[in-house]
Formats: C-alpha cells, sequence, structure tokens
C-alpha cells in the first residue's frame, strides 16, 4: 500500500493573512521609529523589505492611511506622517476619556483573582524597572497595564479605538522616554487605581484613571514644546 507522506503543519506565521502581516509589520516599524515622520517608501521598496508581494503590502498601506499614520501618492508610495504637540494633545484627550471610561466599567464589575494578579504584576515590574533606573521595561510595564486596563473593559469597539490612538501615541513616548521626570508617580497612580479596582469603586477608579491621563498630558506635550520638537 502506497503511503502518502504527512502534509507540515502551517507555520503560525502562515497562517495569519499575508495583508496583516505586512500590516502589523510596517506598523511596528513606523512605531519604533525605524521608519521615522517623513520616510518615503514605494510599495516594491517595502515588499522587498519584509520579502512579501506588493498586493499585501498595498493593502497594509491603505490600511496604515485609514488610521492616520501615512499619506498614500499614486507612484509615490507612502510618506510617514509626523506628529506634533497638538497631534499628542488630541491623542491623549482620546485616551483620557476612553481609559478612564474602560477603568469605572472594570472597577464596577470587579475582576477575578487570576485578572486582577496580572494588572499587579504590571505595577510591580513598573517599580522593579524605576529600581533599576530601566526606563524602557518601565514603558513595556506601563503599557502593558494599560492594555490590559483596556481588554478587561469588554467593549470591543472601545478597545479598537484606544489600540488605533496608543500606537499613534507610541513614537512620542518612546522619544521622551528619557527626558520625562523620573515616572514615581505614575507607579503611584498605577496601584491606587488596582485598590480602587480592587473595592469595586468605579466612580474613584475613573477620576485617578482621568487625573493620571491628564497629568501626563501636560508633561508630554510641555516636554516636546519646551525641546523643540515640532514633530515626531
Amino acid at each position: 500500500m502506497l503511503i502518502q507522506p504527512a502534509l507540515a503543519s502551517p507555520s503560525p506565521d502562515d497562517r495569519i493573512p499575508a495583508a496583516e502581516r505586512a500590516y502589523q509589520a510596517l506598523k511596528q516599524l513606523i512605531m519604533n521609529n525605524d521608519l521615522p515622520a517623513g520616510t518615503q517608501m514605494l510599495e516594491q521598496e517595502a515588499a522587498a523589505r519584509l520579502g512579501m508581494s506588493r498586493t499585501p503590502v498595498r493593502e497594509a498601506m491603505v490600511r496604515l492611511e485609514q488610521e492616520g499614520v501615512v499619506a498614500l501618492r499614486p507612484r509615490h508610495g507612502m510618506r510617514v506622517l509626523p506628529l506634533s504637540a497638538a497631534d499628542m494633545a488630541e491623542i491623549y484627550e482620546i485616551l483620557t476619556a476612553l481609559e478612564s471610561s474602560a477603568a469605572e466599567a472594570v472597577a464596577s464589575r470587579g475582576l477575578g483573582a487570576a485578572d486582577l494578579a496580572m494588572l499587579e504584576q504590571a505595577v510591580e515590574d513598573m517599580d522593579r524597572a524605576l529600581d533599576l533606573d530601566d526606563r524602557l521595561a518601565w514603558s513595556e510595564a506601563d503599557e502593558r497595564f494599560h492594555r490590559l486596563l483596556v481588554t478587561h473593559s469588554g467593549n470591543r469597539r472601545l478597545i479598537s479605538i484606544v489600540e488605533q490612538v496608543w500606537d499613534q501615541a507610541h513614537r512620542a513616548r518612546i522619544q521622551t522616554l528619557y527626558l520625562r521626570p523620573k515616572p514615581v508617580l505614575s507607579n503611584h497612580d498605577h496601584r491606587a487605581l488596582v485598590v480602587a479596582i480592587k473595592h469595586r469603586d468605579g466612580s474613584t477608579a475613573r477620576l485617578i484613571h482621568e487625573q493620571h491621563r491628564r497629568a501626563a498630558t501636560v508633561m508630554l506635550v510641555g516636554l516636546l514644546e519646551r525641546f523643540g520638537i515640532r514633530s515626531l
């Protein structure tokens, strides 16, 4: 009897549509400033860099344009758009409103022990990073805390909008990471928010997070203006 060879299982990447992989790859390059503001890139250049065909790359660029990250021009590909201090103020206004709503919803509903532990672990990691004066590790733990908070809201549309504007803010956060004061107060805010969630105190959770995000807005926009950073 002829035995057919077993088919190889697809790798995790093979299960993700090519356009999605192209989108994630291009967005990561932009968010990490590997493609800084003003960068011009043709479809064929991006396709070669990603080792992909032009069709999924074109779809990815269109999606990034819809999110306000790049501008597309016929025969010129994409140009990475800059972010100004005014742009950051608008982005943080959105984050303040939506994340505060998420904080209130999460606290009012309450979290299970496992989900609460994940938030607490993020705060502990932030404290440890500051003890080591590791700003990058602090930023990663801070981002994890915020993403967990929003995800636990269970509001899919809110999550989608916050993810989009959070990604736009990422460039500014990374570039000002070592310009800002040591974020000790930020860690304090996160611990206070966890306490409010434990007590299922929605109104206090909202207030804590609103004040936290407003302070971050003043700090970040102030840094951009003080150091004369016109765009990112």
